[in-house]
């Protein structure tokens, strides 16, 4: 017999209950928390500018091949797209639910937020003033025929009321005055914030180009917003190249304060000589935990007469990688690297500044020091791997950076490379995609691995998904019309995985468009051409969902008959998949009923769909029956007490003398009978035992099952029922 507490409740029973309240406890708390997918909101996915996306679980080497995978959507919009797109996932669009977002910016000024998963426009908007109009090309065929919005903007999900993407937008007005501005943007309506936009001024001492003979002076008609916006520690960080080169120009980076647009900083890294812009072929600023930034400049002054601590004299840093310091909320040069023969690679055009760098995690070297690397290629053709806590500075006779490969490079670079597992990808200009492996902290040569595709001006920008350090993929595209998109191994460039030429004319997305980035999120990629974005994934043959056991919650449970077990499921989208998925529950033992809420359910995009499993049990139980049986309660005594009355009575009538003739025994048992059935009332009440669900161990299966036309998809969770 089962001990009871004097409340009646056993403490078994009291066990369970307070388990069953910890496990809604700590459900509750972790639905509260705001859950997020794969977000990818800046320029190559990191400050580092690695162009790896390591939370890539849905594709594989296994699934994208042409069979598999290819397009699944082509995006429209009203201009070029020179900018990288950029996603956030779980974004609450007023009046239009949750959506997982695309962000795409074009050269017409225009900015879209699209589903992600099935290119429904959200919202647009123009960042066109009024009486305004895009920018000409300024006579310069870089970014023809119009200029808008250039770079890869940034986003910053904790700004704002509902988070804030940052954009750069160049105008005329109706005097054909050019417009610099710096948007804030609310991520889930489009809508200004902050009171922006603010216009783009800035001027900085110095005698260089464009000087009023004190300061240097920004002319927003001679600059594009063109290498990627950097957010960094609340900071906005722009940076600015001129229009072919067009002088006057000079090399700006102007900073403001995210959540007002305040002006906070400006640093001119040639003020006393002209050009050395930034451009870097789009690429984004690099920066470190520690605050620094490090653009690569393009061609232009740099004073080889150097001061006591080895920097040039009047400031001036053409064709050089530099680290500038943001420390104490300012703007500084605290190191820099540039060749002997940066003048003369200057005259020859043949900067550094065509490429962007690259930060690497810190490495090992042969001495066991532990090293944090930069790097950087541009039009040279060499490789140039700076040590970020002592670059190497200039010196006329030699270099003294601490790797320098020069020729390793068959063409120049115009992008930026990508990192994964030990290895550096580079996509120089006519030449295959490459990989080059760390050992010690130094790249080896030649090449690891290298792609039988060759890859015309501009090369390509590669960007990796992977599943932590497994499953790697490098993706590139070839600006060629129409734009092809490439997937490789990335443990083995010879590998081609897929095409987007490989199935005709099925997957083909557009023009292709120079320095455009592949952006990778929760199973997709997404390409901007000339006029949209491609988006690839999953074909629908094989999209799928996911069924099992939820967060916080077993797979087996134990009760007392009569108990409740209850289980939590978790369904979840893949590949795209939105389908109305149902639910059975098999296996119950006799006396027990299994039921699921909800009993179909329809997943879709990041966001799992909870289940919740409760199996009830029966009881033991007593219930009355038509029988004979004892103890009997005392309307039965009573009816016997008639009944044993009655009979006596017969029995006495028979036994007197001189009776009635014809009155016999069996009249008198009869009689007796018939008062003996009136007062038991033709039955006697009694008990049965009910012995409710039997204990043992079992097996129970829930089974979904999704069906589409004369395709079904049928996923199972097996739960383990124990009933003692």
């Amino acid at each position: 017999m089962r001990r009871m507490t004097h409340s009646g409740i056993s403490h078994r029973k009291l066990a369970r209950a307070r388990c069953a309240m910890m496990r809604a406890l700590l459900l509750a708390s972790l639905c509260a928390l705001p859950l997020r997918g794969q977000d990818v909101l800046t320029y190559h996915n990191d400050n580092a500018r690695t162009g790896q996306n390591l939370n890539e679980t849905i594709l594989t080497p296994a699934n994208v091949n042409s069979t598999q995978f290819g397009k699944l959507f082509q995006l429209s919009v009203d201009g070029k797209v020179d900018a990288e797109p950029l996603y956030a996932s779980s974004v609450a669009i007023p009046g239009q639910g949750t959506h997982n977002v695309l962000y795409v910016e074009t050269e017409h000024d225009s900015v879209y937020a699209f589903d992600a998963d099935d290119g429904a426009q959200l919202w647009h908007v123009s960042v066109i003033g009024s009486g305004e109009t895009t920018s000409d090309n300024r006579g310069c065929t870089q970014v023809t025929p119009e200029i808008g919005i250039t770079s890869t903007p940034v986003i910053d999900r904790s700004s704002g009321p509902n988070g804030t993407i940052y954009v750069a937008g160049m105008t005329k007005d109706s005097t054909s005055a050019y417009h610099q501005r710096l948007h804030a943007l609310d991520l889930t309506t489009g809508a200004e914030l902050f009171g922006g936009p603010v216009e783009v001024q800035a001027s900085y001492p110095g005698t260089g180009a464009n000087s009023n003979g004190t300061n240097v002076i920004f002319d927003p008609g001679q600059y594009e917003e063109r290498a990627s916006l950097l957010l960094l520690n609340q900071v906005i960080y722009t940076s600015w190249t001129s229009h072919c080169d067009f002088t006057p120009y000079t090399g700006w980076i102007i900073a403001y304060n995210e959540s007002t647009l305040s002006q906070v900083n400006v640093l001119n890294l040639t003020p006393n000589g002209n050009d050395g812009s930034i451009w870097m072929s789009g690429s984004g600023l690099a920066a470190d935990s520690a605050g620094n930034i490090y653009p690569l400049m393009a061609n232009g002054t740099f004073d080889t007469s150097l001061n006591a601590s080895g920097f040039p004299s009047s400031g001036d840093y053409g064709n050089a990688m530099v680290k500038v310091s943001t420390a104490n909320g300012g703007l500084a040069v605290a190191d820099y690297f540039t060749m002997s023969s940066t003048v003369a690679e200057s005259n020859a055009d043949e900067d550094l500044g065509s490429g962007g760098a690259l930060l690497l995690p810190d490495m090992t070297d042969a001495n066991g020091v532990t090293r944090q690397l930069a790097v950087g290629a541009g039009k040279d053709q060499t490789l140039y791997l700076a040590d970020r806590n002592n670059m190497g500075k200039f010196n006329s006779s030699a270099d003294n950076i601490y790797q320098e490969l020069p020729g390793s490079l068959p063409g120049g670079i115009w992008g930026a490379p990508a990192y994964f597992n030990g290895w550096l990808y580079y996509g120089p200009v006519g030449s295959s995609l490459m990989a080059f492996q760390f050992t010690q902290a130094r790249i080896q040569l030649p090449p690891i691995s290298t792609t039988a595709t060759t890859f015309a001006y501009p090369g390509a920008t590669p960007s990796i998904s992977a599943d932590g350090a497994s499953n790697g993929i490098v993706w590139a595209t070839e600006n060629t019309s129409p734009a092809v998109l490439h997937a490789y191994a990335a443990n083995n460039l010879t590998n081609e995985l897929y095409n987007s030429n490989q199935a005709g004319t099925r997957d083909q997305f557009g023009s292709g468009n120079k320095f455009i980035t592949p952006m990778i999120a929760n199973g997709k990629v997404y390409v901007g051409t000339t006029s949209g974005v491609g988006a690839f994934g999953l074909l629908a043959s094989i999209v799928d969902f996911i069924l099992g056991i939820g967060a916080g919650s077993s797979s087996s449970a134990d009760v007392a008959p009569g108990e409740s077990a209850q289980y939590s499921l978790s369904l979840a989208a893949e590949g795209g998949f939105n389908q109305l998925v149902t639910f059975t529950c098999t296996g119950a033992p006799a006396g027990a009923t299994c039921t699921i809420s909800p009993s179909s359910a329809t997943p879709s995009g990041t966001t799992s769909v909870q289940l919740a499993v409760s199996v009830a049990t029966t009881a033991a139980s007593i219930a009355p029956v038509r029988r004979f049986s004892f103890p009997m309660d005392r309307r039965i005594w009573a009816g016997l007490a008639v009944c044993f009355l009655a009979l006596a009575f017969a029995l006495t009538t028979l036994a007197r003398p001189g009776r009635r003739p014809g009155y016999s025994l069996p009249a008198a048992l009869a009689l007796a009978a018939a008062f003996c059935l009136a007062g038991c009332g033709g039955s006697m009440p009694a008990t049965m035992n009910n012995s409710g669900t039997p204990a043992g161990t079992y097996n129970l299966t829930i089974t979904g099952t999704s069906t589409s036309g004369t395709t079904s998809l049928t996923h199972s969770v097996a739960l383990q029922l124990v009933v003692s």
